[in-house]
């Protein structure tokens, strides 16, 4: 199993924008062999330490290998809508890891 979390930084006043996108990827993940496990839109009290700015969303999503990960990515569907991810999102830290 690959293990995607993904620290997702919105701009300011693009939160619909940002949601709409949402709205389409995120139920594209299942087709690829993917579960979303989590998706978190964490509050300043929610923060104990930090030493970067707090992520608008954080995702852990599971794919079962690196091939459906790449698929999902290359989705037809979801690149027509990508124009709503490039107008809402300033930046996303995606770390890959595996479960131990």
């Amino acid at each position: 199993m690959l293990y995607i979390t993904q620290l997702i930084y919105v701009k300011p006043g693009q939160e619909n924008v940002f949601h709409q996108f949402e709205d389409i990827a995120i139920p594209l993940i299942e087709k690829y062999n993917g579960t979303l496990m989590l998706r978190v839109r964490p509050d300043e009290q929610a923060v104990i330490e930090s030493n970067i700015d707090a992520p608008y969303e954080i995702h852990l999503v599971e794919f079962k290998g690196e091939q459906d990960l790449d698929n999902f990515m290359k989705d037809e569907e979801r690149k027509k809508f990508l124009h709503l991810k490039e107008q809402s999102i300033e930046s996303v830290m995606l770390i890959k890891g595996v479960k131990m």
